[in-house]
């Protein structure tokens, strides 16, 4: 296993939750049980078996509280948490804006940032893959997974040696299977480079235009998860019904 680089995780927690309504009416999408388990301790647990310890949970004012109440400080887990809102949801990478206002993020800092409704299930082969994300010190690496609907996501398409040839959020016609899951590892450039992005059509600051950024300069790396690995985005009713499905499957 490769050393690891001090690298900082902001893990993401916000939104409104529109896709679960009406059980988001008065919670967070991310305190809703998921399995044996809370949404949030998903994405958590895999920030922190990729070694990362000093994370920095984002969520609305509104829910913060709740988060604080349920994590405290992050000892018991073996992390240290931090915590700062989100006043408006403007997409997932005004993260940065937000880690660098709290005094969490500087410019010299990698990073990693993890979407508060992902889960990641695999073997010693998924384990190694992070790892080796989180000790590349130059670069941003992202991750690909092929699903039946990729017109639901961000969509990565490769040459066929394998690299990455470009980036389409939610594309109406996708160029390939892959679609990207919601963990970025970046190097020092991330926070400066995600305060030069302009919203897009829908007023956010995308995610995927932050790893366009990167694919211009080259510096784009996409692993593709490996075989047997489980992904799934858990912010729809469908795929936490599926997910339930999975994990009673897993245990009997």
């Amino acid at each position: 296993m490769p050393p690891l680089l001090q690298r900082k995780g902001i893990l993401l927690a916000g939104g409104k939750g529109t896709r679960l309504h009406p059980l988001t009416l008065n919670t967070s999408k991310h305190l809703l049980p998921v399995g044996d388990r809370l949404m949030i301790h998903y994405p958590l647990a895999t920030l922190i078996a990729a070694g990362i310890r000093e994370i920095l949970l984002i969520s609305t004012p509104q829910h913060l509280p709740a988060f604080e109440q349920l994590l405290g400080d992050g000892g018991p887990l073996g992390a240290h948490l931090h915590y700062a809102a989100q006043p408006r949801p403007e997409g997932i990478a005004q993260a940065f804006a937000i880690a660098a206002q709290a005094g969490f993020l500087s410019d010299s800092e990698a990073s990693v940032l993890a979407l508060g409704d992902n889960l990641f299930h695999g073997g010693p082969e998924l384990a190694d893959t992070l790892a080796n994300a989180a000790a590349r010190a130059d670069g941003a690496t992202i991750f690909a997974h092929p699903v039946p609907n990729p017109s639901d996501y961000a969509v990565v398409e490769f040459s066929p040696e394998g690299h990455p040839l470009s980036l389409e959020e939610k594309p109406a016609s996708p160029k390939s299977s892959y679609a990207v899951p919601g963990l970025y590892f970046y190097d020092h450039r991330a926070r400066a480079l995600a305060a030069t992005l302009k919203p897009s059509a829908r007023g956010e600051l995308e995610i995927t235009d932050l790893n366009r950024r990167y694919l211009a300069l080259g510096d784009l790396h996409v692993e593709k998860l490996p075989a047997g690995t489980t992904w799934r985005d858990l912010g729809t009713h469908a795929n936490i019904h599926e997910l339930h499905l999975w994990n009673s499957a897993r245990q009997s």
